[in-house]
């Protein structure tokens, strides 16, 4: 049999790729959650301004291994032309999910999830956003999901909010979300891919199951947008709103630091 010389020959023997994963994380009952974290933890947060010199103003967040990019271009005048006689600005949101950010993904065209996404984030971000100072004008938010690990909602808001910063577009208050997953008596603050999926189900009796995703204006103490599904009782349903916010507030010196720092690389140099 005529041996083939442009292929490289394999090792004689293979192993299962199995034997290189990382070991399952190991569930704690005690607390209900999958890890070392705590109910009552986010995951640590890194955060970035003006990463993209294309954009008006971007932003780069990582929460545990969710990351996600986030480019601002206007105000431009607005495209519809039946909206030109209007008084104040308009705010378009676009969120899509990259191929390669989870598993069931596989194309760049928008999917329902990704709709609901963009209208969720653009009724969080809109109170919070000076909208009457551009008339007839329209602001574009374009935020890429590069890795999807849980919370992706909550965590578009902040850097959304931190790439309309970036860009100089007047606001009232920065936009924050924190989301919180509540299964039975136990609820899972910032909760990543697999809890948001329902597998810490052993921790809950099967009732008063749902999600929460709130959105903050941290100095006004206001909530500018509350997205909720499951099953809660009312309750329920007010301490997880308030827990978010207690999240939302455990954030904002994070935020602070990334626009901070941004701003004093673009601040001109002191005269000499």
């Amino acid at each position: 049999m005529p041996v083939d010389t442009k292929r490289i020959r394999g090792p004689e023997e293979s192993q299962s790729p199995l034997l290189f994963m990382p070991p399952a994380p190991q569930t704690c009952l005690a607390r209900g959650r999958y890890g070392a974290r705590a109910n009552g933890e986010i995951r640590p947060v890194f955060a970035r301004c003006g990463l993209l010199s294309q954009a008006k103003g971007s932003a780069y967040i990582e929460a545990g291994n969710t990351k996600i990019m986030c480019s601002v271009y206007g105000p431009r005048e607005t495209e519809r032309k039946d909206e030109t006689d209007m008084k104040s600005g308009r705010l378009v949101c676009d969120v899509r999910l990259a191929p390669f950010s989870c598993e069931k993904r596989g194309a760049w065209i928008q999917g329902s999830e990704e709709r609901d996404l963009s209208a969720s984030l653009a009724e969080s971000l809109q109170p919070g956003t000076c909208l009457h100072r551009y008339p007839r004008a329209q602001i574009e938010v374009n935020v890429m999901v590069l890795e999807n690990d849980g919370s992706v909602l909550a965590h578009a808001v902040t850097c959304a909010s931190l790439a309309l910063a970036d860009a100089g577009i007047e606001m009232y208050d920065l936009v924050l979300g924190c989301a919180l997953r509540q299964e039975g008596n136990v609820c899972l603050v910032d909760p990543d891919f697999s809890e948001e999926r329902g597998r810490g189900q052993a921790a809950g009796n099967g009732e008063n199951q749902g999600g929460v995703t709130v959105a903050l204006l941290p100095n006004l103490n206001q909530v500018s947008g509350l997205h909720a599904d499951g099953e809660l009782r009312e309750d329920t349903l007010t301490a997880a709103v308030r827990t978010c916010m207690d999240g939302c507030h455990k954030l904002y010196p994070v935020v602070q630091k990334a626009i901070l720092r941004v701003v004093k690389k673009k601040a001109p140099p002191p005269e000499k």
